[in-house]
């Protein structure tokens, strides 16, 4: 059975896990506290040299990286989330791409400073806020145009670009995101919160 290295909070540990509940794949879940540094022992740093969640191992094959992880999965078995066509491959590709370099890091400064930083003792930066806040606004905007005529990222049906981007709104309460003039990313996130494996998967249950 393949293993996977995780940490229930982290939202790229969700979107891998997620998929595999989705798809039925069998697990054996290997937890990894980040909170006790569990990530930096010689064990775990032998799985994967960057001390990050999460990682698959499969036989003798180990793959760390979400993303990629998310794929793999996917090509296990015949399924919608990650269909044979090179086009829809590719689009799936793209929105995979856009969340990891755009929306990642426009949802991530606001994370950290409204939810991580407070529960750390901290105090949020107003200036760190307000600049994060300008970001999320450009790349919001981006996808709240294109939801307005899809209910999903590729081909209106669900694939692991839904899973991908929805995974940075997972505390999107708790650090305040501004998405109040965002109806259609609501509307879309709130048909991911309705599956079995997101809910599965909600570290704030």
């Amino acid at each position: 059975m393949m293993k996977l290295y995780y940490f229930p909070p982290s939202p790229n540990t969700r979107k891998a896990h997620a998929v595999a509940i989705h798809l039925d794949l069998p697990l054996d879940l290997r937890l990894v506290d980040l909170q006790q540094g569990e990530q930096r022992t010689p064990e775990f740093m032998a799985l994967n040299p960057t001390g990050r969640v999460p990682v698959l191992h499969d036989d003798d094959f180990v793959l760390w990286e979400a993303t990629a992880i998310m794929q793999y999965l996917a090509s296990r078995t015949a399924n919608s989330l990650w269909p044979e066509s090179a086009q829809v491959r590719a689009d799936i590709m793209r929105w995979q791409s856009w969340q990891l370099a755009h929306w990642h890091a426009a949802c991530q400064p606001l994370q950290y400073e409204n939810f991580v930083k407070p529960m750390l003792g901290g105090e949020p930066d107003p200036q760190v806020v307000k600049k994060a806040a300008e970001r999320f606004h450009a790349e919001a905007a981006v996808l709240n145009n294109y939801l307005a005529e899809h209910d999903f990222l590729v081909g209106n049906a669900l694939t692991l670009a839904d899973f991908s981007v929805a995974s940075d709104l997972t505390y999107a309460e708790p650090a305040r995101f501004p998405l109040a003039d965002y109806p259609h990313i609501q509307a879309w996130y709130r048909r991911i919160e309705g599956l079995p494996a997101w809910q599965q998967t909600n570290p704030r249950e």
